[in-house]
């Protein structure tokens, strides 16, 4: 019983002795915080011109536009991979065709809502996001060029 008396009063100092580490004295004032509630800017990644005139360039353009100003400035940057997922889609169509663009788009878009052992299968890139780009899915031979994985690509 004295034993967990006594125990019970030495946590309780230490409990004490801890909160008055890191307490507020009169002497020094914690300061006002000011949050910055911008969202950082990335304009290197955005590209809101048009460089062709075909219809379907125009049309995904249009669509990836929309979606950036509209989805995702106000979603925040939480793309894991570089170029991000929209980037992708309009790189890889203007690497190949719509339809190519399309499901090569739709193939990373189900690559991307897996993130088991990500790490495992893609190179990373200089801001820690996994380097996957549309050039190294074409069916071209002299366009694919493999980089191993855990590799740090700039």
């Amino acid at each position: 019983m004295l034993y967990s008396i006594r125990n019970s009063a030495v946590a309780i100092l230490f409990f004490l002795f801890a909160v008055s580490l890191v307490a507020q004295t009169d002497w020094q004032r914690w300061d006002k915080v000011q949050p910055n509630y911008l969202k950082s800017f990335y304009p290197a990644e955005r590209n809101f011109s048009y460089a062709k005139s075909d219809l379907p360039y125009l049309l995904s353009k249009t669509l990836i536009n929309t979606y950036w100003i509209f989805i995702s400035d106000l979603d925040g940057d939480n793309c894991p991979f570089h170029p991000s997922c929209s980037s992708f889609f309009l790189q890889s169509i203007e690497e190949t065709n719509l339809i190519q663009g399309a499901l090569m788009f739709f193939d990373r878009f189900t690559r991307d809502s897996n993130p088991v052992n990500r790490e495992e299968h893609y190179p990373v890139y200089k801001n820690y996001r996994f380097y996957d780009p549309p050039k190294l899915y074409t069916l071209s031979k002299d366009k694919i060029h493999f980089i191993p994985p855990y590799t740090v690509v700039e």
